[in-house]
């Protein structure tokens, strides 16, 4: 099955996705980047990890459909499956505010 490709709907998300990336200690890090990778593989992966978002959320005017989790991170994101592509959205940290 070929892989998917990862990337960012705009440059001005990736950048702002790269900093919130930047933030977190390096453990966390190299987690977040692993299971970013996966994604390329197997954007659905099956298991708990990974859910679709119901309903889908809004982010920069964009739609994230589903959420990945790392330890307390979520890594919000959208397929599409005509390009084989994954665009990433957003990495937070779990808390209330984070399907707002």
């Amino acid at each position: 099955m070929p892989r998917y490709s990862i990337g960012f709907p705009s440059g001005s998300v990736e950048k702002h996705f790269l900093k919130e990336l930047s933030k977190l200690d390096k453990t966390d890090m190299a987690r977040i980047r692993r299971a970013i990778e996966s994604l390329a593989d197997n954007p659905r992966p099956q298991g708990d990890r990974v859910k679709p978002l119901r309903p889908p959320l809004s982010i920069y005017s964009l739609v994230a459909t589903h959420r990945l989790r790392v330890g307390d991170y979520r890594i919000l994101y959208d397929i599409d499956d005509g390009s084989r592509r994954v665009v990433l959205l957003s990495v937070r940290r779990r808390s209330e505010k984070t399907y707002r």
